[in-house]
């Protein structure tokens, strides 16, 4: 599989466009708001992420998620 590796500025443009694309304006901004508000620690929020999942929990999710996306 191969890496690449994006600018800062197209990396923000994609997610942008996810977000958008998948939560809609009102959504994507409100999740903005409450990132920048917070101090989001993205590393401590990573950390328990998955703390109560199982492997296959976790794998069906995926799974489920990457179908959605294909859709």
């Amino acid at each position: 599989m191969e890496v690449i590796m994006r600018t800062e500025t197209a990396l923000k443009a994609e997610v942008m466009a996810l977000l958008l694309r998948t939560f809609g304006v009102l959504e994507t901004e409100r999740f903005i708001t409450s990132i920048k508000s917070d101090n989001f620690d993205y590393t401590e929020w990573r950390k328990n992420l998955w703390e109560n999942k199982s492997i296959d929990e976790i794998h069906k999710m995926a799974t489920e998620f990457e179908h959605r996306k294909c859709e």
